[in-house]
C-alpha cells in the first residue's frame, strides 16, 4: 500500500508519499493511518503540528476516490491520499 501525503500532511510526515510494505491486508483505512501516525511521533516543540493531528482534520482518498469511512477494507496495491484542508482560492 501506498500513502501520498499532501500540503500539511507531507510536512508531518517529512514526506509526500511512502509504502507500507509491513502493513498487509486485511487492514482498514483506521489502521493504516495508525500505522502512520506510528511511524512518524510528533516532535516536542516543533512548529510542525503532528501527523495525527494533521490526519484528525483530514479527508481521504483511496484510488481517487473519496473515502470517509476509517473500517474500509484495503487491498494490497491500494494508493491512500490524506488530504488537509486547504485554504485559497
Amino acid at each position: 500500500m501506498l500513502i501520498r501525503y499532501f500540503a500539511a500532511a507531507s510536512a508531518a510526515a517529512g514526506c509526500a508519499e511512502e509504502k507500507f510494505d509491513d502493513v498487509a491486508p486485511p487492514v482498514t483505512l483506521g489502521e493504516l493511518l495508525d500505522a502512520a501516525v506510528a511511524r512518524h511521533p510528533a516532535e516536542a516543540g516543533s512548529a510542525v503540528p503532528s501527523l495525527e493531528r494533521v490526519i484528525s482534520r483530514s479527508t481521504f482518498l483511496i484510488n481517487e476516490v473519496s473515502v470517509r469511512d476509517r473500517s474500509r477494507a484495503l487491498a494490497a496495491g491500494d494508493v491512500v491520499d490524506i488530504l488537509p484542508p486547504f485554504a485559497g482560492g
